[in-house]
């Protein structure tokens, strides 16, 4: 055991009272670590929380539409007017847009990942101190402590009780204790115990270290939106290919007059078919979540949990950190069984030397009860998750020995002991006790507790965060249901809620009690909200049970008996300032380690979703019509009735202006699940109407209009009734009203009626309308359209709910 010195009441440093202090290893000398820096001995894994500008640019420009689109731009370059290629300008800035946001998102998440660093502790010129996990290097002694995560290889050179997880390498959920000179494993973490270990494998060579890279990296994979978006991008790929060669031949044996005049329509016919603005949108909205989120010190580990949170319906916290601040008071202690009050202080002091790395409850006593002089710590029991208490084996300084328990008092009495009542009483007013207790056995007996004669009670206050209970009000307005699993005492935890007016809270269930089945276990999680004397194994087999039930799992926490619940959950959130390892298997981290920014992170998440909904009816109502235009085209035998000029216009007003507005608005709806069918029950409609309607009346315009100029106005009698089509789809999308949403629908009406009456805009479309009757016939057939619109719309509402 590692001994601490002693200050004597007037500060100065007194004489060491006992044997004599091990030899600590110095670690490596600074020449040593610049000779493994020149040899390239260093732990260079980048710990990256975003992706490279090199992969932003790459993912943006390299797309598969983008390859389609570019070819078909050139091709029109070559042969027709500038204002044919307008969309492949669109495309430009819409990638250039999608760069620049992501780019936004990558200094946020790079700038914030740095604060959230994990930094171990080096001792170097037997000097410890916080390095950046970069810095390490071959040979390295570094020091642990709870919840302190294993960065690279090692081999254990100190050990103090030392216990590692290893689960999240080998999947065995048990600790395993660990001696010097046995192997350390990267990637494993400290739940209980401390003490040093030497680096002897760093870099990408380290056990876990592709692993740590990838699960850093800034990912947008287990997403609904993305893979529903990729899902309908392969079935659109496939609609492409034979209607695009049906459209090409089809033109060119209509127009064999006129190659470059056939090619352009071909080309008018194929572009509108690609939704390319929808994957475009979809990264920008997830980019400034992360930028939106970032200003509010919340670290987005992983894009998707944005929008998995927005989908969460069960909310699992842990109290202390969560709905308590880390801190606690010392309120009283209480001798038992005529104990003498002076003495059991005494023990307390002492018990501060036990643990070099305290936990709050600790921390408290410490702080109340500072070391004395004369006792000296000659062996220790670091607290644990599992067991619920420490323990500690003194030298008093007068010849006596004594061995001391602290911890939970339902652990360490037996049930029925009069002393429960009386801790019963403290904990339903929101008390946390803590038992101390003599033992006649060894600290590393497994019956250490057996027998232990109860001393004293120590009461602490725990904290409440003010905005706990407005974040627990905000979950229950939007059904969210919150259920607090804790590894305090039951009556305590159920008092804590209570006190922030949590539904449930007065039926609190002692986990000890629950049963083991999963299905049984589900029951009772869905029947209640509060839960105590929870063990890690069962935060875990808890989250299991509410996903066995369709649950989508948020788990907060921040302590390392919480890890395992946060890498199970559909949703892991650690505190900023939790320890190593329940951060590094977070998705999102809390910087400023408050629970109220919850809330924020839900919200954004719907706004992403909802509004990437809205969008992506819009887009896919566009590729609908387009490829039914298409087919009916290719059927009829007819020339393609647009240039890609008028469907440019049509996109940008009725599609790209909109949707980047709409993408970016704000959005309570609770998030839905079936992406993919929600869209398409409206995109298939939608797009058989506006393709009808527009058909029937390029027909009409054919029989209507002869002579030179006639395709023009044929053209332009068919764009309007798209275009009024394809407003009543926006229109409807847009609800429900609020002031920007109707001025942005009547904005891009007006955008579109300029056109019309200004003579160089209908010069540079090609829109002119001839006439009255054919016009106000497309006006007709386009309000047509659109009451067939509400009408299969509402029936869609009806007959498939989302």
């Amino acid at each position: 055991m590692t001994q601490r010195a002693k200050i004597d009441t007037d500060g100065s440093k007194a004489e060491a009272v006992g044997p004599p202090v091990v030899h600590r290893p110095a670690g490596l000398t600074s020449a040593e670590v610049a000779e493994r820096v020149a040899r390239g001995e260093v732990n260079d894994v980048p710990v990256r929380s975003s992706r490279s500008t090199k992969d932003i640019v790459r993912a943006n420009v390299f797309t598969r539409f983008n390859a389609i689109i570019g070819v078909l731009w050139v091709i029109m370059l070559i042969v027709a007017p500038i204002q044919d290629s307008l969309f492949g300008f669109v495309i430009i800035a819409n990638t250039g847009i999608g760069i620049i946001q992501e780019l936004r998102a990558k200094k946020t998440l790079d700038g914030l990942a740095v604060i959230g660093e994990a930094k171990p502790t080096v001792r170097r010129d037997g000097v410890a101190a916080e390095l950046s996990t970069s810095e390490i290097v071959l040979g390295d002694l570094i020091e642990l402590g709870p919840g302190d995560k294993v960065v690279v290889d090692g081999e254990v050179a100190e050990a103090d009780s030392l216990e590692i997880d290893e689960s999240l390498l080998t999947g065995e959920a048990d600790p395993v204790v660990k001696k010097p000179g046995d192997p350390m494993m990267s990637g494993s973490f400290v739940v209980a115990g401390g003490g040093a270990f030497t680096a002897t494998k760093v870099g990408r060579e380290a056990y876990a270290a592709q692993l740590a890279e990838e699960a850093s990296r800034f990912t947008l994979v287990h997403s609904e939106l993305r893979t529903g978006i990729s899902t309908i991008l392969k079935y659109v790929t496939w609609m492409m290919i034979p209607t695009a060669i049906g459209l090409v031949i089809s033109q060119l044996v209509v127009k064999d007059d006129n190659f470059k005049d056939a090619i352009a329509r071909t080309v008018g016919g194929i572009v509108p078919m690609i939704p390319e603005g929808l994957v475009l949108l979809t990264s920008v909205a997830f980019a400034i979540g992360v930028v939106r989120l970032g200003r509010k010190q919340c670290l987005v580990q992983e894009l998707p949990a944005i929008e998995g949170l927005a989908r969460v319906d069960v909310v699992c916290l842990d109290k202390t950190g969560t709905l308590t601040e880390g801190g606690m008071d010392v309120t009283e202690v209480r001798p038992l069984g005529g104990a003498d009050e002076t003495y059991v202080r005494t023990v307390l002091g002492a018990f501060g030397e036990s643990d070099p790395r305290p936990n709050a409850s600790l921390q408290a006593i410490i702080d109340a009860y500072p070391d004395t002089v004369e006792w000296r710590c000659t062996e220790a029991l670091p607290f644990s998750s599992a067991r619920k208490y420490s323990g500690a084996a003194f030298s008093e300084g007068n010849g006596e020995n004594s061995t001391w328990l602290l911890g939970a008092p339902d652990v360490l009495l037996p049930a029925g002991d009069p002393t429960l009542t009386e801790i019963d009483h403290l904990n339903e007013q929101g008390l946390r006790v803590l038992l101390l207790a003599r033992t006649a056995n060894e600290l590393d007996s497994p019956e250490v507790a057996t027998g232990a004669h109860p001393t004293a009670l120590v009461v602490l206050e725990q904290r409440l965060r003010p905005d706990a209970a407005d974040t627990l009000a905000y979950f229950a307005d939007q059904n969210v249901a919150t259920k607090v699993i804790s590894g305090d005492n039951a009556v305590s935890v159920g008092a804590v809620a209570g006190k922030l007016d949590m539904p449930g809270a007065a039926n609190t269930v002692d986990a000890r009690t629950l049963p083991t089945d999963r299905e049984e276990m589900a029951k009772v999680l869905d029947e209640n909200a509060v839960f105590g004397r929870v063990t890690p194994q069962q935060k875990r087999d808890m989250v299991a049970a509410l996903q066995s039930h369709g649950h989508t799992v948020a788990m907060t926490g921040d302590g390392v008996n919480d890890v395992l619940a946060l890498k199970d959950a559909d949703i892991g959130v650690s505190m900023g300032s939790g320890s190593e390892a329940t951060r590094a298997v977070a998705q999102i981290v809390l910087l400023n380690n408050s629970f109220a920014t919850l809330p924020s992170v839900v919200a954004e998440g719907r706004r992403v979703i909802g509004n990437i909904t809205r969008v992506a009816t819009l887009f896919l109502t566009k590729t609908v019509y387009s490829v039914l235009l298409a087919v009916l085209v290719v059927c009829s035998q007819v020339e393609y009735p647009f240039l890609p000029r008028h469907l440019t216009l049509l996109s940008t007003l009725t599609i790209g202006i909109p949707a980047f507005f709409l993408a970016l608005a704000p959005n309570k709806e609770r998030a839905k699940p079936n992406f993919v069918r929600r869209v398409m029950r409206y995109a298939i409609p939608g797009g058989v109407i506006a393709a009808a309607a527009t058909f029937t009346t390029y027909l009409l315009a054919r029989h209507h209009y002869s002579g030179e100029g006639a395709l023009e106005a044929e053209t332009s009698a068919a764009t309007l009734t798209l275009f009024l089509v394809s407003m009543w789809v926006l229109a409807i999308i847009a609800r429900p009203y609020t002031w920007w949403r109707l001025t942005l629908v009547a904005t891009m009406g007006g955008a579109f009626l300029l056109v019309l009456v200004v003579p160089w805009l209908q010069d540079f479309f090609a829109l002119k309308l001839v006439g009255t009757t054919l016009p106000w016939a497309a006006v007709a057939i386009a309000a047509a359209g659109g009451l067939l619109l509400e009408i299969a719309w509402r029936w869609v509402d009806r007959r498939f709910p989302a």
